[in-house]
């Protein structure tokens, strides 16, 4: 069973960064693909990037704003979120995959999430 644990999140105005990691247990780290998701009050949950042997992907909303890379020796993740803005507001989560997807229900592990608020 892999255990997925966020940490990072916080309070920041607009214009600021945060940077959010994951890291997992119980599991081959590197064989999984890896994403970051978003549910903000009232909203579905999104997509937000992936990474895995593969490359990485972003949603259009963040392109150019976050990063997400991984450190396999150190079972972790990481999204580097960069000019934060208010619409950033949501509880983050990180997930693992088999498959390098952006569909949230191929995603077989699942974090608790970490709340990112931006204050404008």
């Amino acid at each position: 069973q892999v255990q997925l644990l966020e940490s990072g999140g916080g309070l920041v105005q607009a214009g600021g960064s945060l940077r959010l990691s994951c890291v997992a247990s119980g599991g081959t780290f590197s064989r999984f693909a890896m994403g970051w998701f978003r549910q903000a009050p009232g909203k579905e949950r999104e997509f937000v990037a992936v990474i895995s042997w593969s490359g990485t992907h972003y949603a259009d909303s963040v392109k150019g704003r976050f990063t997400i890379s991984r450190d396999n020796a150190k079972n972790t993740v990481y999204l580097q979120m960069n000019s934060l803005k208010p619409e950033d507001t949501a509880v983050y989560y990180c997930a693992a995959s088999y498959q390098y997807t952006v569909t949230s229900d191929r995603y077989a592990y699942w974090g608790q999430g970490t709340q990112v608020t931006v204050s404008s």
